[in-house]
């Protein structure tokens, strides 16, 4: 991400650029919205932008809402542990375990930038040749498009009750 600090002087004002981010070990934000179809044999061509966050693998799970969520293998390890902190004698944890672990699948981008989507998940998200794929700040969720387009639709008007209700 690039920040601008403008610096005024008399009659104009001078802007430096810089790189925002984290020190150490190159970290990429998945962000966009991107429309991609799925090819004859369940590929998914991901945007040349968000592939570089994919390059140790992919782990894609059945996600929440009604789409899949694909996740880079270092993200994933985080979800993983998160998950791992929750009683597993509960019910509920039971479920979110089954739901998350049981469908999912680890693989790697082609040469291409593509991934294969297996079918159990495919008929899962409901997912149709066209497809959209959001980017979630550590994960992309792969939508079908119409549902996407819904999904937006329905969010339009209650992101400003969701994020008052958050901020108290």
């Amino acid at each position: 991400m690039r920040r601008g600090g403008g610096l005024a002087t008399p009659g104009r004002a001078l802007y430096k650029w810089e790189i925002v981010g984290y020190s150490g070990d190159q970290w990429t934000m998945l962000l966009g919205e991107h429309e991609h179809s799925l090819d004859d044999k369940n590929r998914l061509t991901l945007p040349a932008k968000l592939r570089a966050a994919f390059e140790e693998g992919v782990v894609v799970t059945k996600g929440l809402d009604g789409c899949l969520f694909a996740y880079p293998r270092d993200e994933w390890e985080g979800m993983v542990s998160r998950l791992k902190t929750l009683d597993p004698l509960a019910e509920a944890t039971r479920k979110l375990h089954r739901h998350f672990f049981g469908g999912a699948a680890q693989g790697e981008l082609d040469r291409q930038g593509r991934m294969v989507l297996p079918p159990t998940l495919i008929e899962h998200a409901g997912l149709g040749r066209e497809v959209t794929v959001a980017g979630v700040h550590d994960h992309l969720e792969i939508w079908d498009r119409a549902k996407w387009r819904q999904q937006l639709h329905e969010a339009e008007g209650s992101a400003e009750d969701v994020a008052e209700r958050l901020a108290n």
